[in-house]
Parts: C-alpha cells; structure tokens; sequence
C-alpha cells in the first residue's frame, strides 16, 4: 500500500482571537476605522496598539504602518536616502527589501552572506568603503541575526546609518537586545506569514524623536501627529510638519483591533515557534548531507521557518528533491532557482537592480532549502515531515533518481 502523503498545510495560521474578532466586529458597527476618526476623548485602537508596541520593543517610538514595505521605504526616507544614493543591503533576503530602496530611487549595493546565512561582515565593511554608501538596510533575513554588537562596530568604522528590516525577527534577541533596537530604525512585519497576522500591515520604531516626527508626517497624520500612541512630543513636529510630504501609509482601526490581543500572545507564540524549530532542527540533523546553519549562542532566535543545504547538490538534483518532496505533501522552497516562484527569488531575478558578482551567496544559495512551521504544526508533524524528507532524499540518490 501506498506510503500516506503529508496532510498538514505550511500556510494554515492560527485563527485571531476571540478578543480581536469581537473587537473587530464592534469597530465596523461604529464604522470608524480611520485612525484619525475618533469622538472626543477616544483613543483609537491604531494609537494604542502603537503605545502598546512600543513598550514591548522597549522603543521609544513605534509607528504603525500599511506594510512593512512602507515602513522600510519610509524608514530609508526619513534617515536622508535621496534619489541615487547607495544603500547596502544583503544579498540574502526577499524582493521587498531591494524594491523598497528602488521606491525611493535609490541603488542596492548587495553584500554576500555566510554559510549560516548572515551578512559577511567583512563584505561589508569593504562595500561600504568602495561604494561610499551612507546607509545599510539590514535584513535579517529568515530570523538569522549575524553578530550585531560587530555590525554597529563596523557601520559606525564606515559611517553607516543602520535600518533594520525584522519582518522574520520580531521579538529576537542578540545579548539580550531585541532585534529593532540596534539601528537607527527598526521596520518590522504584520503580514499574514509574520508572527502577527493583520493580512497586511508593518511597525516602524526608533529611539530618534527627529527620524520618528518625519516618519509620523510622512505615514499620513496631516496635522493630527499628536493623536499617536507613542509619539515624540509636539515641538519635534514644529518644523518637520511643514517640509515632510504626506505618502498615506497609515495602518487603519481594523487592523489594530486584531493586532491589540495577538501582541498580548506573542512571546508564548514565539517559545511555541521555538518549540517546533528545534523539534525539526533536531530531525533535519540526522539526515544523510543536510547542514543546518549555526545559531550563536547570544541569539534568541524566532523559529516560524527553518532552513537547510544539501553542499554538493547539483540544480537539476535540487529541483528533483522539491518535486520529491511536493509528492509526499512537504512544501520546500528552494534560492538557488534561476526563476522566481511565489514569494520565493534570489538577486538574478531583482533585473531592475544593477548586475552584480556574488559568487559566495550565489554558492550557498544554489544549495539552500527554506520551510514554514506555521503554529498550526505540533511536533509529532515535525517527525512526519523529516520522514518524508529522508524518503525524498533517499529517492534522489536511488539509481532511477540520480540526478
């Protein structure tokens, strides 16, 4: 009898709380889900969602946003990028990071990544002095945190302004220090595969009252920058109010209804992530070829999606093994493709970038496996996934599947 395929599905969320839907259902009977449309006295939802945010990154300032997309291009805006300016990012992330440098016309300089899929750190330092780039757009890139205290030592060697993207790092940790807290700014993600679900939506936080009234003017407040929930005070607005143009980037009432209780689960949302990732880390290391990336002990990692190489595994070999694995129901993404697919591309798709050499990532990358572990997993689907993956891998190198 045929062996059962995997049932579980790598995109299935928990559902939102009860307390978000109520709450939900309450906000669209006033029909107030403007931010800004407010009766006397009220706080709206958005202000306090921002207020709530804030004190949880342990950030002065938090905006809340559309997208996290508009966070980074607001965040690039309000740190000074101008039209032509060189912003060094790595070469390890997702199409939004580069298409947020383009938004604001300005050129990704890429930076090659490490075996344990974090920025080289001497790659950078070298960047930065050779393109006299003045800002860094830092993605951590699948919840992977590169040694960060050595980062700020080297942004600050080579004049670097530090935005950080934490779309797959919110609420990690580097020697204690959440992930956002590092830079300049920090941009982080509430989009439905995030670590809250909004469907769409983002946070941009900073301890800088100036970059943060400039980011306020810009998200949309008009002149109502003082009904924000945690905000700097009015006279850093005094004069940003009138320079700064209006890009109607608000995150709405909606949204931060049923954000509000899902803050209030996350940090046993993430010890539950954790949970799964070592489960399936502990199962991915027992198979023949598979490395698995370093994690430093000073990372506090969040463990929605683990990643994995096969080092030698030639293309038509990998594009077998996702094919393989597909049929036994285990959805992998696979970075070393030649075309994008999904949400799923590498640099030599990003054509409206530059073409640049990146032969170290460009090694890593034509090895490197990518899966979600959404909460809706528990740990006995972490076994049943590492047995299908030793049958797929086992198919590959039977003689039929050589590859």
């Amino acid at each position: 009898m045929a062996e059962m395929r995997f049932a579980g599905s790598f995109t299935q969320q928990e559902p939102i709380p009860e307390e978000g839907i109520s709450a939900a259902l309450e906000l669209l009977r006033t029909g107030r889900l403007h931010r800004y449309n407010t009766v006397p006295g009220e706080t709206s939802l958005t202000a306090r969602l921002e207020a709530a945010y804030a004190e949880w990154q342990g950030a002065k300032y938090c905006l809340a946003l559309a997208s996290g997309g508009q966070a980074m291009q607001i965040a690039l805006r309000a740190c000074g990028v101008r039209p032509g300016d060189k912003v060094l990012s790595n070469a390890f992330t997702l199409a939004p990071v580069p298409g947020a440098v383009a938004a604001v016309g300005a050129e990704t300089v890429l930076v090659e990544i490490t075996e344990d899929l974090v920025i080289d750190l001497d790659d950078l330092a070298a960047k930065a002095r050779a393109s006299g780039a003045g800002h860094l757009l830092l993605s951590n890139m699948r919840g992977h945190l590169c040694d960060m205290d050595r980062l700020m030592r080297v942004a600050k060697e080579c004049g670097l302004t530090v935005i950080e993207d934490c779309a797959h790092t919110m609420g990690a940790k580097w020697n204690g220090r959440r992930s956002g807290n590092f830079g300049a700014m920090g941009c982080f993600s509430t989009q439905t595969y995030k670590h809250m679900n909004s469907g769409e939506g983002g946070f941009l936080t900073s301890d800088d009252p100036e970059l943060m009234a400039r980011a306020i003017i810009m998200s949309g407040s008009y002149m109502l920058y003082e009904r924000h929930g945690a905000a700097p005070a009015a006279e850093a607005f005094e004069r940003i109010r009138l320079e700064t143009p209006n890009m109607s980037a608000r995150m709405d009432n909606l949204r931060a209804a049923i954000l509000l209780p899902q803050l209030d689960w996350l940090d046993d949302a993430i010890a539950r992530w954790n949970a799964l990732h070592d489960r399936m880390a502990e199962r991915l290391a027992t198979l023949p070829g598979v490395a698995l990336p370093h994690r430093p002990e000073p990372e506090l990692y969040v463990g929605s999606s683990i990643q994995f190489r096969l080092p030698g595994l030639g293309g038509d070999a990998a594009r077998q093994l996702v094919a393989e694995a597909a049929a036994r129901g285990v959805e992998l993404k696979w970075f070393g493709a030649s075309e994008p697919a999904g949400f799923t591309s590498n640099h030599g798709s990003w054509r409206y970038l530059r073409e640049q050499s990146l032969p170290r990532t460009d090694a890593v990358l034509s090895t490197l496996f990518d899966m979600r572990l959404p909460l809706t997993f528990t740990p006995a689907d972490c076994d049943a996934i590492a047995h299908h993956l030793d049958a797929a891998l086992a198919a590959l190198r039977s003689p039929e599947g050589a590859a």
